[in-house]
């Protein structure tokens, strides 16, 4: 049998077809896109229609080169946080507002002030509201679109929208919910005092929840008849990228930890019981498998090492190469790396800054293994919280392109001080959202499916050294130590501007 997974991002969608009876990706297309141009500061938008043109055109490419009447089902994976407003006649009102959309930092502090104040609406819901959430732009479209928010009948996230162009049905799975903001990931239940703070009326227009092992519905019979596929073709919950990540890195056991090395980073892991944090470094989401998916985002990792190999005129080879050459520990060279400003720890207005520069570490190989340690520690700061709120890791499963690196795989190993490693197939969100469609049509047990399908690649793993874990160890505490003494610098320098 095959199954399509559609991971569709804020930059791209990718459609790959997975061979059940091989184990293999059969075929996989890629469509990009932009974000509209020319907004106000702050605010980040895509016309959903984007992500159907993409999800159209890389099905019928990747359907093109498998057996159409092999395929039973279809997943979907979605960019988080993101809000699609329909109205009465399941039009979509106005663009998408992303998760990266920062323009309703104000609407979150008021939802949370409604509810007591960030502490009590954390400890309520699990979560705190940061402005990438759901909830601050439905309220966000009622202070600033009130016409548009009159017409809004119903509220999907990105996911579920491409779910309702596929099927025709409108729901929610809790896993990409519980990234609104307005779900209590506790009860597995919308919390109707978050929902009563952005209006009265917004329950109404709230899709139903349901479980990620229970189908989102069939193919619609338009699409089956234009994509050429056979009747009963199953539509999956689907979740949020992040979920799906999860899935197809076999996240699905306490144990298993995901680390994403891409622009951004991420780090998460299975629970069996909620994981929340009183101080807000931690997102406290449900995952796509019935579980909970503690998770902590940073925003600076390729960002930072990118940097320093443009900079010196370096490809990835000569990069890696450059680092490998120096110590562990790039002789007392550290790299805070908050080019983009940084969400864990909470340093908005943060910058780079390479802290012990001397004349023998002022230099491309030194700065190079600063970018990797820098964005290492960074990545470490949650984790660390994550253990400490009774995360137990017994192995890392890298994914992105940072993963590559032979070199960083190492130092991620010894920053940890747990073993890393990559998969043998690195298709992540996609994947996952194969494997969530075939769980659907199938039944079982989604962690069965991940242990036939997913294997490590051993010939990237990296153990951690007991030495160098400890020197890290070290070195952790003076980049936490910086990190929050450099906040009123951050603020001070951004005032300068």
């Amino acid at each position: 049998m095959i199954y399509i997974g559609i991971d569709a991002g804020t930059q791209s969608t990718k459609t790959l077809a997975f061979d059940s009876d091989t184990g293999r990706v059969l075929a996989s297309a890629a469509a990009a896109y932009d974000l509209i141009p020319n907004l106000p500061p702050g605010h980040k938008e895509q016309d959903p229609q984007v992500w159907i043109g993409a999800i159209d055109h890389t099905m019928q490419e990747v359907l093109a080169q498998v057996d159409k009447r092999a395929v039973r089902g279809l997943g979907v994976s979605g960019q988080q946080h993101g809000f699609v407003p329909l109205d009465a006649q399941d039009h979509v009102i106005r663009p998408a507002k992303l998760w990266n959309d920062t323009s309703t930092a104000a609407e979150c502090g008021e939802i949370m002030n409604a509810c007591g104040g960030p502490e009590a609406f954390q400890k309520k819901t699990g979560n705190r509201l940061p402005p990438g959430f759901t909830a601050g732009k439905i309220l966000w479209l009622k202070k600033h679109e009130p016409k548009n928010f009159a017409a809004l009948a119903c509220v999907l996230l990105p996911h579920d929208y491409i779910n309702f162009y596929l099927s025709g049905v409108k729901r929610m799975e809790y896993g990409d919910a519980s990234g609104s903001g307005l779900l209590n990931v506790y009860q597995r239940a919308w919390d109707s005092e978050a929902v009563r703070a952005v209006d009265a009326s917004l329950g109404d227009k709230l899709p139903p929840l349901g479980e990620s092992s229970h189908p989102c519905g069939t193919l619609t019979e338009t699409l089956r008849a234009r994509w050429g596929l056979p009747q009963g073709v199953v539509i999956s919950a689907g979740g949020g990228d992040n979920m799906m990540g999860a899935i197809g890195t076999g996240n699905v056991r306490a144990g298993v930890v995901t680390c994403s090395l891409g622009t951004s980073g991420t780090i998460y892991a299975c629970s069996d019981k909620p994981v929340t944090d009183p101080g807000g470094d931690i997102a406290a989401f449900c995952d796509s498998t019935g579980h909970w998916l503690p998770l902590v985002c940073t925003m600076n990792v390729t960002v930072a090492t990118e940097m320093v190999r443009e900079r010196f005129s370096m490809d990835h080879a000569a990069a890696s190469a450059a680092a490998s050459s120096v110590a562990a520990g790039s002789d007392g060279l550290m790299l805070v790396p908050f080019f983009e400003g940084e969400r864990t720890p909470n340093c908005p207005d943060g910058t780079g800054v390479f802290f012990g520069v001397r004349p023998h570490t002022f230099d491309a190989p030194h700065m190079m293994r600063a970018a990797m340690e820098g964005a290492a520690l960074g990545l470490n700061y949650g984790f660390v919280r994550m253990r400490e709120l009774g995360v137990r890791p017994t192995e890392v499963r890298l994914t992105g392109g940072g993963a590559k690196s032979a070199v960083w795989r190492k130092i991620l190993a010894d920053v940890f001080n747990v073993p890393v490693v990559c998969l043998k197939i690195e298709e992540g969100a996609a994947l996952g959202a194969a494997l969530q469609a075939m769980w659907a049509a199938e039944g079982g047990e989604v962690a069965s499916l991940c242990d036939r399908y997913l294997q490590p690649d051993e010939s990237t793993y990296a153990a951690p050294d007991a030495v160098r874990a400890t020197m890290y160890r070290e070195r952790q505490a003076l980049f936490n130590k910086l990190a929050v003494d450099l906040r009123e610098a951050f603020a001070m320098h951004r005032r300068m501007l």
